[in-house]
């Protein structure tokens, strides 16, 4: 999120960055409104890369640039994953698909908005997919 952050507002300084988080796992977010890191002791999500915890640098980043952090539940992560592979062919991680997930919510308003997705990792095992 932080370096995504840093290249969107060097490029555009006026875009609007939303970070998204498993509601299971949602230290950024909370990290975000405290102003300061809350670690995360049990995460509890589908979406195991976001289950560590910030560091001090990327959070910097996160505070100076990222407009806000929502969170998503677990039934739209897995959701979102399904309906990527659906319409795109494309098999991400849940990781990957927390942002997608947001929109499938409406976690944000983007009516009449122009939105960029960011959609990462194939790290899954095809034999464990959340819909078999």
């Amino acid at each position: 999120l932080s370096g995504i952050a840093v290249a969107s507002k060097d490029i555009k300084p006026a875009i609007r960055v939303i970070g998204v988080e498993p509601a299971g796992a949602d230290d950024a977010a909370r990290s975000l409104k405290a102003g300061q890191i809350i670690p995360m002791l049990e995460p509890r999500t589908i979406a195991d890369g976001l289950k560590t915890s910030l560091g001090q640098r990327p959070f910097a980043e996160i505070l100076r640039l990222v407009d806000d952090i929502v969170t998503v539940r677990e039934e739209s992560i897995v959701q979102a994953m399904r309906q990527v592979w659906e319409v795109m062919k494309l098999l991400v991680e849940p990781s990957g698909a927390v942002s997608y997930a947001a929109v499938v919510e409406g976690s944000f308003k983007a009516s009449g908005a122009n939105i960029g997705i960011i959609l990462s990792g194939g790290n899954l095992d095809l034999n464990r997919l959340p819909w078999q």
